[in-house]
């Protein structure tokens, strides 16, 4: 039995989780995930159904993580502690991993579906308005390499993520900042192999359709 079992669905946040294992360098099962015919297994440690799970086999017991920046934490805090924010670091890897799991997340829903935020609204929204948390976002990377200055950690996973799908996609605009860090970590080895493997499974079902 693998250590790390990841339901998912190359179509889905779970890229996220399968980069953020192979950054980890930890041995783990894919379990496929079908929208349609969602398996029992994966109801029965997520009622949700949602993609990805990471269920994690340690010391004789089940662990189950969901929302993927909460896997990405978790594999660095478990399995590689050299991807965890050091003492000096705290503060930029949570900061940073923290306002893309919410304001900023938040704010790209938002914007992709057309809504927008009265102005009276904006305090209890928890973005404001997207164009002000993309202004942030800008603001935050333009003075470094990655979110903990010049070493690469588990939070450029998650927040990468959401840059580099976000310039793809067209749900965060190309700006210098964001291309230049796009860039560093598209050179990253384990990015590479997780994304191959999730390219080869859309293909494989696209040429299945």
């Amino acid at each position: 039995m693998a250590e790390f079992v990841l339901f998912t669905n190359p179509m889905s946040r779970g890229q996220i989780a399968r980069w953020a294992l192979h950054e980890a360098r930890a041995e783990y099962e894919t379990q496929l995930v079908d929208w349609e015919d969602k398996p029992d297994a994966l109801l029965a440690v997520n009622p949700m159904g949602k993609v990805p799970t990471l269920v994690h086999n340690h010391n004789g017991h089940q662990h189950v993580v969901t929302e993927c920046a909460a896997i990405c934490h978790y594999l660095a805090a478990m399995h590689a502690p050299e991807l965890a924010p050091r003492a000096e670091e705290m503060a930029d890897y949570f900061r940073y991993f923290f306002f893309a799991a919410g304001p900023l997340e938040q704010a790209i829903v938002a914007n992709s579906m057309g809504w927008t935020v009265p102005f009276d609204k904006q305090m209890t929204a928890g973005f404001g308005t997207y164009e002000r948390t993309i202004d942030t976002l800008e603001t935050l990377m333009s003075d470094r390499d990655y979110v903990c200055g010049d070493r690469f950690t588990m939070a450029d996973v998650y927040v990468g993520s959401h840059i580099t799908w976000g310039m793809d996609f067209g749900s965060i605009p190309k700006r210098g900042a964001f291309e230049e860090y796009a860039a560093r970590l598209r050179k990253r080895s384990a990015y590479n192999k997780a994304r191959a493997i999730d390219m080869k499974l859309i293909a494989e079902a696209q040429a299945d359709d």
